[in-house]
């Protein structure tokens, strides 16, 4: 009777062992994958970063030109003024262009993060996006029409 109860113990021990040991496989994986969304969740915000970056680094070069083209008048010895040069004034991205490409990057964003299938929240949301950007840059891009 005694080397039944023994065995029942080894038994029991043995099992708990292994389930122990399954268990820490999961909690293991489980981390895993929560470390992977993470770094993909970083991946999408260090992308953003970047675009942002060249977004202001493009209106740096814009107000740099704008300052380059600023008019001189000469006043000539004779009292006579002389006619400023015309020049030509670069067109840059408009504000409805600017507003999809801002909207698509940010609603790619947004919908990859919130989405538990990445790539389709990616594309529902930058297309979303991109059409709520459009229409806030063509509004923009309409009020600047009227001031000029």
């Amino acid at each position: 009777m005694k080397g039944l109860y023994i065995l029942l113990t080894v038994i029991f021990l043995t099992s708990c062992q292994q389930q122990s040991k399954e268990d820490i496989n999961k909690a293991k994986q489980a981390s895993i994958d929560s470390m992977k969304v993470e770094i993909n969740k970083q991946r999408v915000i260090d992308s953003m970063k970047t675009e942002m970056a060249k977004i202001n680094a493009e209106k740096i070069e814009a107000q740099k030109e704008a300052q380059k083209e600023k008019v001189v008048v000469v006043h000539q010895q004779d009292g006579t003024t002389a006619a400023p040069a015309a020049t030509a004034k670069k067109k840059g991205w408009s504000a409805t262009a600017k507003g999809a490409v801002i909207g698509a990057g940010v609603g790619a964003a947004t919908g990859a993060i919130v989405s538990k299938k990445k790539g389709e929240g990616a594309i529902i949301g930058g297309l979303a996006g991109a059409a709520v950007g459009t229409g806030t840059g063509a509004v923009i891009d309409s009020k600047n029409k009227k001031k000029e």
